[in-house]
Parts: structure tokens; C-alpha cells; sequence
């Protein structure tokens, strides 16, 4: 069972930054970090709906991203299936869902995850993504916990949506690819700072996150100077 104590400030936290100015890609970060530490997950990844499609937009930590990497490529998963439904997918043991998601189900095998909740971000009608939470073992979700990770979904959907000015599709896809950019160039620095210095990506992500807090500048923007400057944190 989660910790409503935490959860109430984990809440409180989250809305506050989402009244300030806040990058998509920003909050999307926060959101994943945020679902691990409080469900105490083994990690968390945020996928974004772009022309119909789920694209990868966060992985918390960065070795599970095969497995989200897994439901882009194929369409398939059960954050497909939380996007497509508008409903919460949740899989006590991924050893026993047969062929219902085969080739997923390999891939979480491969990374160690056992358990796994797919969340739709949706208000009304409008889908933006799905997040989806993991768990090494096998886990019962308990409703409680579902109910709190779909609150704050709905916290981001709904600051996703309104900072697209008035709901307007076009710039809400524009801002979701944007973020999806965000991705690819920190995904860039991490490689390009394991090899420079020995380390497996998780590290070098920590590298990044750590030189950016230091500095009071964002994490892309240290990314970017990794990839395009030789900066070397």
C-alpha cells in the first residue's frame, strides 16, 4: 500500500510546479520520477500519442527503455492498450499473460520486470499518452494506489492540454513532439558520456541531472552541449 501522507505532498509539489511556466518535457520527467519514489517502483516511462501513434517520451530509469522502446515500435502493450481504452491495464505477473502481449512479455523478461500498470492520460475525450508504472516482482496493485497514479495522470493530462492554448490539437502535438525531441538528444548524451567515461547510460543520466541542478539550467540544455560542444560534466 502507498503512503497517502506522501502522496498528499507528492500531489501538492506537483501542482505547484504545474502553475509555473513548466517545459512538457519537464513535467513529464517529474511525473515518472515522481510515480517511482512514491509507489516504490522499480521504474516508470511516459509515452506520448503523436498523429495516433505512442512514441516514448521518459524512461525512469534509463535501462528499462528497451521495453518501451518495445511498445513504440510495435504498438503494442499494455500502455497501448491504457491509450487505446481509456482504461488502467494492470498485470500482477507478466509470466502469465500468454499470448496476449508475447513479444512484449520477452522484452520484460530480458530487463527483470515481472509487473507492470499501464495509466491512460486522457480528459474527456482527448488522449495525449499513457504512463506506465513496473515492478521487478509480482505485485497486486491495490486500488488505492491505482486511483492516487491516476490522479496525477490526470494532473499532467490536464496541464498537457491546457498549456496547448485552448485545446488546440496542432500545438499540443507540436509541444509533445518537442518533448519527444528533448528525448533523443539526451538519450545522444548519455551515450556520449558512458563512453567517455566508462560508465553504463544510468550514470551518465545522473551526470547530466546532477550538472544541471548544480547550474539551475535544464537538463536538455546540458545535453545539448554535450552533443554539440564537447562539454563534458
Amino acid at each position: 500500500m502507498y503512503d497517502h501522507e506522501l502522496f498528499v505532498r507528492t500531489l501538492s509539489e506537483f501542482t505547484a510546479k504545474l502553475l509555473t511556466h513548466y517545459e512538457v518535457d519537464e513535467v513529464l520527467c517529474d511525473l515518472a520520477e515522481r510515480l517511482t519514489g512514491l509507489f516504490a517502483l522499480a521504474g516508470s516511462g511516459v509515452t506520448v500519442g503523436v498523429e495516433g501513434r505512442l512514441q516514448v517520451a521518459v524512461t525512469v530509469p534509463p535501462h528499462l527503455t528497451p521495453l518501451e522502446k518495445y511498445q513504440e515500435e510495435h504498438q503494442d502493450g499494455p500502455c497501448v492498450e491504457a491509450y487505446r481504452t481509456g482504461e488502467v491495464v494492470a498485470v500482477a505477473d507478466l509470466t502469465g499473460v500468454g499470448p496476449r502481449w508475447p513479444g512484449y512479455g520477452a522484452v520484460a523478461a530480458e530487463v527483470g520486470m515481472r509487473s507492470v500498470v499501464g495509466v491512460p492520460m486522457k480528459l474527456g475525450e482527448q488522449s495525449v499518452g499513457a504512463l506506465n508504472m513496473y515492478q521487478a516482482d509480482p505485485r497486486q496493485w491495490q486500488e488505492d494506489e491505482l486511483a492516487a497514479a491516476r490522479v496525477l495522470a490526470n494532473m499532467a493530462t490536464a496541464y498537457l492540454i491546457n498549456a496547448s492554448s485552448y485545446n488546440k490539437q496542432a500545438q499540443l502535438s507540436e509541444q509533445l513532439q518537442r518533448a519527444l525531441d528533448t528525448r533523443v538528444v539526451i538519450e545522444q548524451a548519455k551515450g556520449v558520456l558512458a563512453e567517455a567515461n566508462g560508465t553504463d547510460v544510468d550514470a551518465a543520466f545522473e551526470r547530466l541531472r546532477r550538472h544541471a541542478r548544480n547550474h539551475n539550467v535544464k537538463v536538455h540544455d546540458v545535453a545539448t552541449a554535450v552533443v554539440t560542444l564537447g562539454l563534458r560534466p
